[in-house]
């Protein structure tokens, strides 16, 4: 690596880990806890990489950056943040930061991005509106630093103003209308109306005008698209072909495999297609269990700031919380936090508070779309069948063996690795393979290792 970074934090401990590791990558790094000092040096020319917290003590460094990039619109700023919420993903992508990363983040990939940024031209910026910087969305339950949520995040902020339709899948309770309405009301059209269109709605022929009526060029959300019947896709579809250039945005959620449905003939092609231009799919609660505090601590001040008594969570009820399967995701979870509110007796709440609330564990359901006897290879041999018939006769480009095997790879070894806590030592031991073969894939796929404390 090679140039100058401009490092702004208020925590001495971040300054002193960043200057000690960017220093000996070959930078010379220029450290402060002020805002104020930061935009001096912007201003004198000093950098060619800004890391930058959001939350300082004279200032908000995500405000900072149309002030940076007016004075140096080349200069790339890598935003770090604890405030790990959707919305400082979105306002860090508006308001054009060159990437940006939840704390507690990990030191190795800052240093990727902080070498791509200094090796890259800045890309070409885009306006940001002043009603942009406020605080619009904070009370959504849309948070979480683990790399699963960070990556929705970060594809939700780039698709805020695309004009493509967006298809939003995920397990109920996951918050599938709420990353819609963030699309919404972080985009352009945020003033104009959102309109959620169930069945009913589409129940009549003159269902869709009706629909278009109220949207008045906002936006459209078609809430669980896999349940209409044949008569109501057909209305969807012929009211998406009827849409003039200030048509309303569309969106849709489903937490049905689509794909299925398809192939079933319970779905009709043209719909499907004309829906899945971005597809988002929002990651169950199992999937993202480290970020079960963070929201157990988010629902436990909102209920707070609704009048409920002050409590906290003791470590025996966290980890009890964090075994548990969570088939109602993220909205069981909010109800399960209230409810330990109330039946709670003390402000800490227990282990055996938990056990009351949640009682015996539920089996998990199975995986929508491929069945409880379905096996691996029946499923995989479903999806290769699709991909071929997607190119319409003509074969597939050259290296496909290695493109799937790369697709079956990766998730093995990072879940592998998640179930051991990132001991490469007894995850190639689970695996049946040798220590060096397991860290060249983990090299070759770049795949990130984190070691943390797991409960299998």
């Amino acid at each position: 690596m090679d140039g100058t970074v401009l490092v702004a934090d208020d925590d001495r401990t971040i300054r002193t880990v960043l200057t000690q590791a960017l220093t000996r990558a070959g930078c010379k790094v220029h450290a402060t806890s002020s805002l104020t000092t930061l935009m001096r040096w912007v201003g004198e020319g000093k950098g060619d990489l800004v890391i930058s917290d959001v939350i300082m003590p004279d200032g908000n460094g995500i405000e900072a950056l149309p002030d940076i990039r007016d004075q140096r619109p080349n200069l790339p700023v890598i935003v770090i943040s604890a405030q790990n919420t959707i919305t400082t993903a979105i306002q860090a992508n508006e308001a054009d930061a060159y990437d940006y990363l939840p704390k507690p983040f990990d030191l190795p990939d800052l240093m990727k991005r902080a070498n791509r940024a200094l090796d890259r031209k800045r890309l070409a910026t885009k306006p940001v509106s002043p009603e942009q910087s406020g605080d619009a969305g904070e009370d959504l339950p849309l948070i979480g630093r683990t790399p699963a949520m960070q990556a929705l995040y970060k594809l939700v902020a780039q698709v805020v103003n695309a004009e493509l339709p967006v298809m939003i899948t995920g397990e109920s309770g996951t918050g599938k209308s709420l990353i819609a309405r963030a699309i919404h009301d972080f985009s352009d059209r945020r003033t104009l109306p959102f309109v959620t269109v169930t069945p009913t709605d589409l129940a009549h022929i003159d269902g869709p005008a009706t629909i278009l009526s109220r949207a008045k060029g906002g936006s459209i959300l078609f809430d669980e698209v896999g349940d209409l019947d044949d008569d109501a896709q057909a209305r969807v579809v012929r009211m998406l072909d009827s849409l003039t250039d200030d048509a309303p945005r569309i969106m849709a959620t489903s937490q049905q495999g689509l794909m299925e449905k398809l192939e079933a003939g319970q779905m009709r092609q043209d719909l499907f297609y004309r829906m899945t231009g971005v597809t988002l799919s929002i990651p169950s609660l199992r999937e993202r269990v480290d970020d079960i505090p963070l929201l157990s601590d988010h629902f436990l001040a909102r209920a707070e700031r609704d009048g409920a008594p002050h409590k906290r969570m003791s470590k025996g009820a966290l980890e009890m919380i964090r075994a548990y399967s969570w088939p109602g995701n993220v909205r069981q979870l909010e109800n399960t936090v209230r409810r330990l509110i109330v039946t709670s007796s003390e402000e800490e709440i227990g282990r055996s508070d938990v056990e009351l609330v949640l009682g015996n564990q539920p089996e998990i359901e199975p995986l929508i779309g491929g069945g409880d006897t379905e096996k691996l290879s029946a499923s995989i041999a479903k999806h290769l069948r699709r991909y071929f018939d997607l190119h319409g006769g003509v074969l597939p480009p050259p290296g496909l063996y290695s493109r799937i095997l790369r697709e079956v790879e990766m998730p093995l070894i990072e879940i592998a690795l998640d179930a051991t806590a990132g001991n490469q030592a007894k995850c190639a031991d689970l695996l049946g393979i040798n220590r060096n073969t397991l860290r060249k894939k983990i090299t070759e796929l770049e795949i990130h290792v984190t070691r943390s404390r797991k409960l299998m």
